[in-house]
């Protein structure tokens, strides 16, 4: 009997034999991106009477400019951030902090300066230091500052806002007192009960043989990620200026409270790189300054995607207590650099 079996399975044509398998095609979004652009370029002519309206056309050019000032900046930025993940590591900085928390937050906010990086890259940073046994004080310290007090944000604030050198000043001393304050608040009430054990874990170093790869795919990780939230960026604020009443931003300009806590909320909502929000600000020319400045120090410390990033790398129970009290000092110290800097403009 076995051997009928053996003998029918070798009958060509029959349904036991392997036959090759033939690979689907399968449309992925670039193929979508090709068959958009041909279709754009076939059809110019057409698109071009179509969308030949006063209000798209400054709209695009809104977004046109927010994109281009602010692409070289990003790029800076996620190389920069690349480079430290993939040829720093974490003990350089655990060398150098204190061991006393409240002394190391000082210097984790200033190290912020000297090693940038945006804020979806912090995260984990800040995860590595602590799993390198740096004091949770000063690792939170530094996811704050690397993003917001950077030379390539700071750089890129005085790029968009041409002529307010104190815009940037303020920005600094806003971004800085936020990340210090959240640090030693940390220390006087934060509990490591609140952070997942996991992230309490020790990370290894990355090996030598993969500095490169790990320095290309953050780079590139981090282009697409905060690039996709730049273009977001960019077209809600071209929406802003086309779609909104300009009276509307004028209610903001004569109520100073109501457009801080607007901005605030905006800064949140939006989740813009801290490398281009600074221009997506400045294209709001009805905004005063002082809102302006607080979109600025609130967006790098808190914004939705950094409450789902830190809620999945330290845990629920942490997020749930950090954001909501980074919200409130953020606000706070960034009204206050404000009316220092700007005299409430």
């Amino acid at each position: 009997m076995a051997g009928i079996i053996a003998f029918v399975e070798t009958i060509p044509g029959n349904a036991t034999e392997e036959r090759p398998r033939t690979r689907r095609f399968r449309i992925s979004s670039i193929e979508i991106l090709c068959a958009v652009l041909l279709v754009a370029i076939l059809a110019q002519s057409r698109l071009q009477e179509l969308f030949d309206v006063p209000a798209l056309r400054t709209g695009a050019t809104v977004f046109v400019a927010v994109c281009v000032q602010a692409l070289p900046f990003l790029v800076l930025g996620v190389l920069i951030s690349g480079a430290i993940a993939a040829f720093v590591p974490a003990r350089v900085l655990e060398r150098v902090l204190p061991r006393r928390a409240s002394a190391a937050v000082g210097v984790a906010g200033l190290a912020g300066v000297a090693l940038p990086g945006c804020e979806c890259a912090s995260v984990p940073v800040a995860r590595r230091l602590i799993g390198q046994g740096v004091a949770p004080a000063a690792a939170l310290t530094f996811l704050l500052a690397a993003p917001a007090v950077n030379p390539v944000v700071l750089v890129a604030t005085a790029v968009a806002f041409p002529g307010r050198p104190e815009m940037v000043l303020a920005r600094f001393a806003g971004s800085l007192a936020t990340a210090m304050a959240m640090g030693w608040i940390w220390a006087r009430w934060g509990r490591l009960s609140w952070i997942t054990e996991r992230a309490l874990r020790r990370l290894p170093d990355v090996p030598p043989g993969r500095r490169w790869q790990v320095f290309a795919e953050t780079a590139r990780t981090d282009l697409v990620e905060a690039g996709g939230f730049l273009v977001l960026g960019a077209l809600i604020s071209a929406s802003l200026n086309v779609l909104v009443p300009a009276q509307w931003f004028g209610v903001l300009s004569g109520q100073v409270v109501l457009g801080v806590l607007v901005m605030a909320v905006l800064a949140v909502v939006l989740a813009l790189c801290s490398e281009a929000d600074a221009f997506v600000a400045a294209s709001l020319a009805a905004v005063p300054l002082l809102p302006k400045l607080v979109f600025l120090v609130v967006g790098p410390a808190i914004d939705v995607k950094l409450f789902a990033l830190q809620a999945g790398t330290f845990g629920k129970s942490f997020a749930a207590r950090f954001a909501p009290v980074t919200f409130v000092v953020a606000l706070l110290c960034g009204t206050a650099a404000g009316l220092i800097f700007l005299g409430g403009a």
